[in-house]
């Protein structure tokens, strides 16, 4: 009998976990990855992209037609974009200088209209500047759509109901803990929040790269994507269900990447290079006697122009070399991480009336129960 999906949204499955058995013989390590680029569109934020714009249609914001308006350089808006093209939405994404050609590209593949802002807002990045126009634009095109990945807190819901519980079930409960990048907190907010109720023996580890402020501390450019944001979103509920924060640094994370691709044959993006490092040095310190789950977010395919780019490391001042060795030495070189009962938050409700995040976007958990 012939099986088949309705349309590519419906084609979600489960997604493997790999053992990266080179490398763990090798620091003494266990760690276990999780690969997100299994997903139809190729990341991690399929999953928040799917359940929120089915909520928007359930809910009547989102209706047969319409414009669905979103800020994101990357996976996110790709993530749309095939949503759009499988469900016959017009999508517009508004990215910033760090988006990369191949996600620019593979937006407008799909049919969506990208614009790029160019104009930093205050902590050197282009987030607020972003969301600003974006919901700039909601305003002004009828029958538009924002599902606003850094405020709408069905971002973590989805990732509680998909991800956790994925996790979940894939290892019985038998794991030290789980590591995932923050994003615009989705990920580790669902996360946290399942763990903390099912399992609260499983350690919850953030990662975030240096200059973002989401744990607070001074904000300045990075060149890591995927991670950061100048403010605690709220779909990180409560910080101190989060156990660990690491931070990375822009070459570590570029440099580890790297030597997971060309020493396990498993290419993922640079966020998840900064995953697999804190994973290691966690399962390290935690004393290795169950598996670490790391989360790898997406493909390295969508960095083919920068991150295995000799000639753009080298001109971004980011070491080429991929010797095995290397891997322990970043592994030991990482700082501490900040544990939970000192990890601080950053929370900026007040973005909500100053960038003019629209009603139709949730906001804020007690909102669900309306």
């Amino acid at each position: 009998m012939l099986s088949f999906k309705k349309n590519i949204t419906d084609n979600m499955s489960e997604t493997p976990l790999v053992n990266i058995e080179k490398i763990n013989r090798a620091l003494g390590t266990n760690v276990i990855v999780k690969l997100e680029k299994n997903n139809p569109g190729g990341s991690i934020k399929d999953r928040a992209a799917i359940f929120i714009i089915e909520q928007a249609e359930k809910s009547g914001f989102l209706k047969p037609g319409g414009t669905i308006i979103e800020s994101s350089s990357g996976n996110f808006a790709i993530s749309l974009s095939m949503i759009g093209a499988a469900k016959g939405y017009r999508v517009i994404a508004l990215v910033d200088p760090k988006a990369t050609e191949t996600n620019k590209a593979l937006m407008k593949a799909y049919g969506a209209e990208v614009i790029t802002v160019t104009e930093q807002d205050d902590t050197g990045s282009y987030h607020k500047t972003r969301i600003k126009l974006a919901n700039e634009l909601a305003r002004e095109i009828p029958g538009s759509y924002r599902p606003d990945q850094c405020f709408n807190v069905l971002s973590s819901v989805a990732h509680y109901h998909t991800t956790a519980r994925e996790i979940h079930a894939q290892t019985g409960g038998n794991i030290a803990g789980i590591v995932c990048a923050v994003s615009t907190g989705g990920q580790i907010g669902g996360i946290a929040e399942y763990f903390s109720k099912h399992l609260p023996e499983a350690k919850v580890i953030c990662v975030d790269a240096y200059g973002s402020s989401i744990f607070g501390g001074p904000a300045h450019a990075y060149k890591i994507p995927g991670v950061g944001l100048g403010w605690t979103p709220r779909n990180i509920s409560d910080v101190s269900k989060i156990d660990y924060v690491y931070r990375a640094k822009d070459e570590s994370a570029y440099i580890a990447a790297r030597l997971l691709c060309r020493h396990e044959g498993i290419l993922a993006g640079v966020s998840s290079g900064a995953v697999l490092l804190s994973a290691l040095n966690v399962s390290k310190r935690l004393g290795n006697s169950k598996p670490i789950i790391a989360v790898l977010g997406d493909s390295g395919e969508r960095y083919l122009d920068t991150l295995f780019n000799d000639r753009w490391l080298e001109s971004n001042n980011i070491d080429t070399g991929v010797e095995f060795e290397r891997l322990l030495t970043l592994t030991e070189s990482m700082e501490a991480p900040v544990e939970s009962g000192n990890i601080e938050s950053n929370y900026r409700d007040d973005l909500i009336k100053l960038l003019e995040v629209p009603t139709t976007t949730i906001t804020h958990y007690s909102m669900l129960e309306k």
